[in-house]
């Protein structure tokens, strides 16, 4: 059974990203959480959404003919 929660660091590790930008996407609460503890944890089904909320994002920018570096 594959863990239903994530650790910050995992999270980080599976987008490339740094800790700090995982949880700057925290923060704006486009990436939701729990902190259960002292720790934050991201629920695996919650990042799936994210990332598929990232591809529509990306086709809609494409759609425009909006696509740059910048979101």
């Amino acid at each position: 059974m594959s863990q239903r929660f994530l650790q910050i660091s995992d999270v980080a590790e599976i987008l490339n990203l740094s800790q700090r930008a995982v949880y700057a996407l925290i923060k704006s609460g486009e990436l939701p959480a729990i902190k259960p503890s002292k720790a934050w944890r991201i629920e695996a089904s919650e990042l799936e959404a994210f990332i598929q909320r990232q591809y529509a994002d990306t086709r809609a920018r494409i759609e425009s003919d909006s696509l740059t570096d910048e979101p």
